[in-house]
């Protein structure tokens, strides 16, 4: 296959052009991994994404009362387990809720939301049944953080809690992401399926935590604190005061968080390293290069946190999108290699701690 080729074939038959740009609006850099990935896995990953992405929509809405938003959780779990025989009453809270929302790309998904249902049904019967796995779990997370978060700032308790909640709306997905390819693609990893699962738990969860760090912002601007308030009390801070701080842009007091800021940047720079000797594991450059980019990506945010410090709380980070582009150019033009994929990894890397990136990829695959 010629190299560009990578980049040019087509999403799979199962979306329609209109599903697609619903996907490319929600996400900008996981659309390119589903872009990617080898036909077989590229249904029920996006179908799988686009519900997740309605769950989150509706968790996120703290506009509206926490009660409205878990009947509505719970009123889409109930139809991804199983297709309601008359689907109106959902149509109907669907729109209700999707002409309250502000952003349109989000409107559009509430709107469409009964198609993605219907894709489901359109799946293989097992993988169907991953999907509302991997959804079930998402959704346990999305609903303990609507129950968690209410009137004003307020923090997980403790890191067993966040631990827990990274693996329920993310670490789940490597785990669901490596089944899939065990299931379509046997023998798609020169490591031992049980190895990929734990690679992948740590890889989702790690993206999770990078999430948390990276928003952290917006999420205390809606009073949800995802750093436990054990870790806050031992700096001296508590969610209100962090809250206060990050809307002020009070960075004397911001810089108190740094000890606990720099070990969330240390742990997500070995799962992101998991994530990538997952990668490197991956036989087929295609699923190589999908499972890859968002590792990559990760690696130059957590750069730009490490470069800002905790004042990346009164911020924005990502990486460029030109920067993006100009990444997967160079990856295809050297044939996704693993040793490609090392030294990006390295190089995105090198800005926050050059030195400090332990082994990424051991697998010698070419």
């Amino acid at each position: 296959m010629p190299e560009n080729a990578l980049l040019s074939s087509a999403i799979t038959p199962v979306l329609t052009p209109r599903q697609l740009g619903l996907l490319r609006g929600v996400s900008r850099s996981f659309y390119l991994s589903i872009r990617l990935l080898p036909g077989p896995l590229r249904g029920p990953v996006a179908v799988g994404y686009l519900l997740a992405r309605a769950t989150d929509t509706v968790a996120d809405t703290t506009a509206l009362p926490r009660a409205e938003r878990q009947a509505l959780l719970a009123q889409l779990l109930t139809a991804i387990d199983t297709p309601p025989s008359d689907p109106s009453a959902l149509n109907q809270a669907l729109s209700r809720f999707a002409a309250q929302q502000n952003d349109p790309h989000e409107r559009d998904l509430m709107w469409a939301l009964p198609e993605a249902l219907g894709l489901l049904q359109a799946l293989s019967p097992p993988d169907q049944a991953s999907v509302r796995w991997v959804l079930g779990h998402i959704t346990q997370g999305q609903t303990l953080d609507v129950g968690r978060f209410g009137a004003g700032p307020q923090a997980l308790d403790t890191e067993a809690e966040l631990q827990d909640y990274t693996w329920l709306v993310a670490g789940c997905v490597g785990e669901f992401w490596t089944a899939l390819c065990a299931r379509h693609l046997p023998g798609f990893a020169t490591l031992p399926t049980d190895e990929m699962h734990a690679l992948g738990r740590a890889y989702g969860m790690g993206l999770q935590r990078l999430n948390i760090v990276r928003d952290a912002r917006a999420d205390l601007a809606q009073g949800r604190c995802y750093w436990p308030a054990e870790q806050l009390s031992a700096l001296g801070l508590n969610p209100e005061s962090l809250t206060q701080a990050v809307l002020e842009g009070d960075s004397h007091t911001l810089a108190h968080l740094t000890p606990l800021y720099q070990s969330y940047l240390q742990q997500i720079r070995g799962q992101l390293a998991a994530g990538l000797r997952y990668s490197c594991a991956v036989q087929s450059r295609r699923l190589r290069l999908a499972s890859a980019l968002p590792a990559l990506i990760g690696a130059r945010t957590v750069a730009l946190l490490g470069q800002a410090g905790p004042a990346s709380l009164t911020q924005r980070l990502k990486m460029p999108r030109r920067e993006v582009q100009g990444l997967l150019w160079r990856l295809v033009l050297r044939g996704v290699s693993v040793q490609a994929l090392n030294r990006e990894f390295v190089r995105l890397s090198a800005q926050t701690s050059p030195s400090g990136i332990e082994h990424q990829c051991e697998n010698p695959t070419p």
